[in-house]
């Protein structure tokens, strides 16, 4: 999983990708301090690999990993070069996701490149700026499928979609927001890359005080929460400079500094499941004597696709899938002990892989 994390300077960005990544972004109290885009690669945490782990005696534990991207601060007219431009957007086209930081927080020793705190303008300024890097997309195909379109009839669908679209966003309108239930248009949409067509997933970036009661009192906490609900995106709370803090905890201290704040869970893994969800993801789990190891999926995947994870002689050849819950396989001690109490299934190619599945799958190439 590849996220991207956009918003405009000094709302807590790089505070935020150096907390989730350790990677060490620079992140300074002034605008387009991160120059360069910053990419950090993240284990997603996982209790139930680690207990898998000690129970097979693992020689190692492979988590799934999500790798962020941090691209410089956007501000208004990005597109037409103000501050450092949207030269950075390309870095991002690739992503799954786009974490957007909002800053709901009021500190009078950081500045705000609009001088007030305003969420809903922050996010509508960060919205046209990727509405046009997506207009400039659309304008460069059209060119080019214009002129293809006059010799090839085949390719007219996909031109009068491209003018539709690009309408659609000169409205103020987000791709995402396009509306088709045309087999061939969507896949067309998923194929653009287009920013605006990408899952967002809101961090609400907030002080401390409004961390512990899930911002509640918190005027811009309640606006992005509202504006999320109606664009069908994700929101999480995060206070990047506390995440900061608890990156450089071990487990066992950040369990106990959590604890004395009243939460429940880190930041990192609020959004963890936030990109989940948003995502339609879930892990399956193979383990042994050599490795325990989480694979992520689609929700809905069946297992010779899920084998294919593995290997895609995994899934060329699959035979049969053995698998058996987590929990299950714990609480019993062993496979052969799982299997004298009839909880391991042979699953075949039809059976859909379910979260936290223990999966040895069968196969003959």
């Amino acid at each position: 999983m590849k996220l991207g994390i956009v918003g405009l300077p000094n709302v807590g960005k790089s505070t935020l990708f150096n907390s989730l990544t350790k990677a060490g972004a620079e992140s300074a109290n002034y605008p387009f301090c991160t120059i360069d885009p910053n990419v950090g690669v993240v284990a997603v945490p996982d209790e139930r690999l680690k207990l898998l782990g000690d129970m097979y005696h693992s020689k190692k534990v492979t988590p799934a990993v999500i790798e962020f991207v941090d691209i410089a601060g956007l501000v208004k007219g990005a597109s037409k070069g103000e501050g450092l431009g949207n030269q950075f957007l390309s870095n991002i086209r690739e992503v799954d996701a786009v974490v957007h930081v909002v800053r709901c927080f009021e500190d009078e020793n950081v500045v705000h490149v609009d001088g007030t705190i305003n969420p809903l303008r922050d996010i509508e300024t960060i919205n046209l700026e990727l509405i046009f890097s997506d207009i400039e997309i659309l304008e460069r195909r059209i060119a080019k499928t214009g002129k293809a379109a006059r010799m090839d009839k085949s390719l007219a669908k996909e031109a009068a979609l491209l003018d539709a679209l690009k309408a659609h966003l000169e409205e103020g309108k987000l791709a995402r927001n396009y509306v088709t239930e045309d087999e061939d248009e969507l896949a067309l949409l998923n194929s653009y890359n287009l920013l605006t067509y990408k899952p967002v997933i809101f961090a609400a970036n907030v002080g401390e005080d409004d961390l512990a009661n899930e911002g509640a009192d918190n005027k811009g906490v309640e606006q992005v929460r509202k504006f999320a609900a109606e664009s069908g995106s994700e929101v999480f709370l995060i206070c990047a400079q506390i995440e900061q803090e608890i990156s450089e905890l071990d487990e066992e201290e950040k369990a106990m500094f959590l604890e004395d704040l009243g939460l429940k869970e880190s930041g990192l893994e609020k959004l963890i499941k936030a990109s989940y969800h948003i995502l339609g993801l879930h892990s399956f789990l193979t383990a042994g004597e050599d490795e325990t190891r989480a694979w992520t999926i689609k929700l809905g995947t069946k297992a010779p696709q899920a084998a294919g994870k593995i290997h895609t002689d995994f899934e060329r050849g699959f035979i049969k899938a053995e698998v058996v819950n987590y929990k299950d396989l714990l609480e019993q001690g062993s496979l052969a002990a799982a299997r004298e109490k009839g909880l391991v299934g042979m699953e075949g190619k039809d059976y859909v892989v379910k979260d936290g599945d223990v999966i040895l799958f069968r196969f003959n190439v």
